[in-house]
C-alpha cells in the first residue's frame, strides 16, 4: 500500500523551541484545523532552512496563537524564523487516490494562512494516475509572501506601466506567482 501525503503545513514559521519540554511540536489548533492535522497524530518535519528532517508528534497550542514549537530533541534541529513543512502522511490503496484530496496551507512571514490548496489525483488521457495542484477559491486572494525576494507590489506596478489591465495583472499573478 502507497504511503500519501495527507495534510502539510507549508513555509510555516518557527517561533520557538523548548528543549525541556516532553518532545512534539506545538502547533495552532485552528491551523490544524484547516489542514486536518490531529493532537497526538504523528508528522514529518522538514527544516527548509538547515535541511534537517525529523518526525515527531502533534500538540495543540493556544488558538489563534501561530504558534510553532519544537519540544524535546526536536527543539536542536531550528533556530526561530526558521522555515518548515509539516507533513501527515496515510496509507491507501492506489485506486482510493482519487477520493483523496490533501490540503496544503502556506503561510506569510508571521504565519497567517497565506493560501489554501489541494492535491488532487486524477484519471487523464495520457495516464491511469496524474496529478494537480488546485486553489480553494474561497481563500485568501493568491500572494506570494512564500517568496522572499519577490515584492509583488513593484511586479504589478511594472505590469501597470507596461499598460497591462488590473484583471491581466491578476491573471498574470496566478498563473507565474502563486504555484
Amino acid at each position: 500500500m502507497p504511503r500519501v501525503i495527507r495534510a502539510k503545513l507549508h513555509g510555516l514559521r518557527v517561533t520557538g523551541a523548548d528543549l525541556h519540554y516532553h518532545g512534539s511540536i506545538t502547533l495552532d489548533p485552528e491551523h490544524c484545523d484547516r489542514a486536518g492535522l490531529y493532537p497526538t497524530e504523528f508528522v514529518e518535519i522538514w527544516n527548509k532552512n538547515s535541511g534537517a528532517r525529523l518526525t515527531t508528534y502533534v500538540i495543540f497550542g493556544p488558538a489563534g496563537s501561530r504558534c510553532c514549537v519544537l519540544n524535546g530533541a526536536a527543539a536542536r534541529t531550528c533556530q526561530v524564523g526558521d522555515e518548515l513543512i509539516i507533513a501527515a502522511a496515510a496509507d491507501v490503496q492506489p485506486q482510493d487516490l482519487y477520493a483523496l484530496r490533501p490540503c496544503v496551507l502556506t503561510f506569510t512571514p508571521n504565519n497567517d494562512i497565506d493560501q489554501t490548496l489541494h492535491y488532487e489525483v486524477f484519471k487523464s488521457a495520457a495516464r491511469e494516475y496524474d496529478f494537480r495542484i488546485v486553489g480553494d477559491m474561497t481563500s485568501q486572494a493568491a500572494s506570494v509572501h512564500n517568496y522572499a525576494n519577490v515584492d509583488i507590489r513593484a511586479i504589478r506596478d511594472d505590469l501597470r506601466a507596461k499598460g497591462l489591465k488590473p484583471a491581466e495583472i491578476d491573471s498574470f499573478v496566478e498563473k507565474f506567482l502563486t504555484r
